[in-house]
């Protein structure tokens, strides 16, 4: 259902940009929601967006990231600037609707900052 894509390894200060593409157009009525999880560490929200295209960020990404939505192509964007090694984890996009109830991940795609 979900297919993230545009991680991999970038230095500290550069840029990527991850896409998360659902399958079904029941993107149009979902929250969608970028997490990351870091290697040992818990699973942590980035960044969700609302149907209507209202942002909520982790307050780590202090600016750096920006999520965006095209519901023409059902696909989520995540910006992310500034990368810093603690940024380094597994990203994973969640697609959540309230009715009907449906609660998708896809696998995730790895990005990796490190000098």
């Amino acid at each position: 259902q979900l297919t993230e894509s545009g991680g991999g390894s970038v230095q500290p200060g550069e840029s990527l940009r991850l896409s998360c593409t659902c399958s079904t157009n029941i993107f149009k009525l979902a929250t969608m929601a970028w997490y990351r999880q870091p290697v040992g560490k818990e699973r942590e929200l980035v960044a969700s967006i609302t149907t209507g295209s209202r942002a909520y960020y982790g307050d780590f990404t202090k600016g750096r990231f920006t999520i965006s939505r095209d519901d023409a192509e059902n696909t989520v964007y995540l910006q992310m600037e500034g990368l810093r090694p603690e940024d380094t984890a597994l990203y994973s996009c969640n697609l959540k609707t309230v009715t009907p109830r449906f609660d998708y991940w896809g696998r995730g795609t790895q990005v990796t900052v490190s000098p």
